[in-house]
């Protein structure tokens, strides 16, 4: 198998469109369709279902699709390992990350990053559903947990400290909690695992248990919860990062700041064990890297 074959394969399964694929590549349409064929001819299998309307990746494309990305990735490693291509890292790169970290500490950086690199393009997945690495090929992802995962590798970016916060509106109604007992009966704004928490304070502990609190909003966007607790809806817990400007502009308040959430979560920079670091992950590591250390959102 060819290499730039297989880069025309991943080219066409990201477009489903075989005639800008060859494009992308410097091939007529009648060439790129031929290529193609001929890579299938050689698997033995249908790569991508074409129509005259339209095309779409077949059952054996996808299982294909992974296996093509590595190859690619390697070349580009073992070009770069001789010197190769290292000034200029070029090709697709997919990202994953929470929608609402990237909203607000990634895209406004993302004009400097073109400027410094032209020949990557970012194929960004956003949400804050965490997606499978592996099983969506991607090549890197922005995580927020503990690393327990032995297929994956990663950089720390930094700790991700969770807060207890409100609107000033609605402590104004329901009265400022200033011990963790004070929280029994406020209402609260929920991820959907609304499981006991532990705050710590020195030696003191307490279970922050959400049944002895009244919850009739239960999210899973990091961006809609900041805006229901800035709207007045209740207490929340959210990721400093989240919410540390609001709290600066005095739009919502930090509660029993003296206490800690006893949470492990770390944000990660990863990407799979199996994958080789090519050019274009290594820059954009190095470059999220360079300005998100030491966290902005920090006094």
């Amino acid at each position: 198998m060819e290499i730039e074959t297989l880069r025309l394969f991943v080219a066409a399964a990201e477009r489903l469109n075989i005639s800008a694929a060859g494009r992308s590549l410097g091939l007529a349409p009648a060439m790129a369709s031929a290529r193609l064929a001929k890579l299938e001819h050689e698997l033995g299998a249908e790569l991508l279902h074409r129509t005259t309307r339209k095309v779409s990746l077949s059952q054996e494309g996808a299982a294909f699709l992974p296996y093509a990305r590595e190859i690619l990735a390697q070349s580009e490693a073992a070009r770069a390992a001789l010197g190769l291509n290292a000034e200029r890292p070029t090709g697709t790169l997919r990202f994953a990350a929470p929608s609402s970290f990237a909203q607000l500490h990634i895209m406004s950086l993302l004009p400097a990053f073109h400027v410094e690199y032209p020949d990557i393009t970012l194929d960004l997945r956003l949400s804050d559903t965490r997606m499978d690495l592996i099983e969506g090929s991607f090549d890197l992802a922005l995580r927020s947990a503990p690393l327990q995962d032995s297929s994956l590798r990663g950089r720390k970016l930094g700790d991700d400290t969770r807060v207890l916060c409100a609107a000033p509106e609605y402590l104004g109604r329901r009265g400022t909690p200033k011990t963790p007992e004070d929280l029994d009966g406020h209402d609260m704004l929920s991820w959907g695992n609304a499981a006991p928490r532990e705050l710590l304070a020195g030696t003191r502990r307490f279970t922050l248990d959400p049944a002895r609190m009244t919850c009739r909003t239960i999210l899973d966007d990091g961006t809609a919860q900041r805006i229901a607790t800035l709207a007045g809806g209740g207490v929340s817990i959210n990721s400093l990062w989240s919410v540390a400007h609001e709290i600066r502009a005095g739009r919502l308040v930090h509660l029993l700041p003296d206490w800690r959430l006893a949470d492990a979560s770390v944000l990660w920079l990863i990407y799979p064990r199996s994958n080789v670091l090519t050019p274009k992950v290594r820059v954009f590591m190095d470059f999220l890297l360079a300005r998100l250390t030491p966290a902005p959102w920090l006094p």
